[in-house]
């Protein structure tokens, strides 16, 4: 899988996290949705010390990701902000996933 940060997606990311101890984590989010093909993708903000998750290659970020969602996504995708809605929104060629996309803090 490999993931592109637009130039406004990579200046939000930075200013949230701590680069050099922290890493971003893409999730199919299904909790309280009431089935597991049901869910959202969610970018978190995770500890660097997890270590079994997968990793997607991208710019300028590499984001893990569980194997159980990979079925979810494609191999090319976008990750983009739009400061007016202040969200996210992950696309690929072929799709949106999510043009509302939050970015959610899981540090410990």
């Amino acid at each position: 899988m490999h993931i592109t940060y637009t130039d406004a997606a990579a200046g939000q990311i930075k200013s949230l996290m701590n680069i050099d101890t922290d890493e971003l984590k893409l999730v199919f989010d299904n909790e309280g949705c009431g089935c597991t093909l049901s869910g959202v993708p969610t970018l978190w903000i995770v500890d660097s010390s997890e270590t079994d998750d997968l990793k997607a290659e991208g710019e300028p970020f590499t984001t893990k990701y569980r194997k159980r969602d990979e079925v979810f996504f494609e191999d090319k995708m976008k990750i983009d902000y739009n400061p007016q809605r202040m969200a996210f929104s992950l696309s690929s060629s072929g799709q949106i996933y999510n043009a509302m996309m939050s970015l959610v803090d899981k540090r410990q």
